[in-house]
């Protein structure tokens, strides 16, 4: 697939299953990455890949968050926030290291690992799978980003769940592009 089509084509996929990217496939996803525009190389990106039983530990770390605000959370409550860390055969997690009081705000290291995670969306659609970029509370939860390795000045970009689309694609209308565009007042 070209890169054009890639990335005028790209959806994204919120039901995935096995099988999950290879080895190849992830070296190949990780290196799209690396190529994202970095202002100052500071290179803020950190990667956590999970596949297999390691999607359990980050399972753990989601009840545990929902416990920390519903205590009393139901079994089922719990067992479903679990089971959010198994909706994909692989997560990438991508984290902005942040580097502070740096020349380089922290906002444009964020948005460096964004870029990241859109190449690694696009490269993974040129490579026949499918990719959701999800985020939500738990991706502002600095307890979470301690019982990932970080600090709290960091920032989790993605939980970027990988694997091969399970039912069909959704159609997304094309868009015109004028709707978009604007004059300089």
């Amino acid at each position: 697939m070209d890169t054009l089509t890639a990335l005028t084509t790209r959806v994204s996929v919120p039901r995935l299953t096995e099988p999950g990217p290879s080895a190849h496939h992830l070296e190949q996803l990780l290196q799209a990455a690396l190529r994202a525009p970095d202002h100052g190389l500071l290179r803020p990106w950190r990667f956590i890949v999970l596949q297999g039983e390691q999607r359990q530990r980050l399972g753990d770390i989601m009840e545990r968050r929902l416990l920390r605000e519903q205590p009393d959370a139901d079994d089922m409550t719990r067992r479903k926030a679990r089971d959010k860390a198994l909706r994909a055969p692989t997560i990438i997690i991508a984290i902005a290291e942040v580097t502070e009081h740096h020349k380089i705000p922290a906002w444009e290291q964020v948005v460096a690992v964004g870029a990241a995670v859109q190449n690694m969306m696009v490269a993974a659609h040129a490579l026949g799978l499918g990719a959701m970029w999800r985020t939500g509370a738990l991706a502002c939860d600095d307890q979470v980003k301690r019982e990932l390795g970080f600090a709290g000045k960091d920032q989790i970009v993605a939980f970027l769940y990988l694997g091969t689309q399970a039912g069909t694609r959704k159609p997304i209308p094309e868009q015109d592009v004028d709707s978009y565009l604007r004059e300089l007042p």
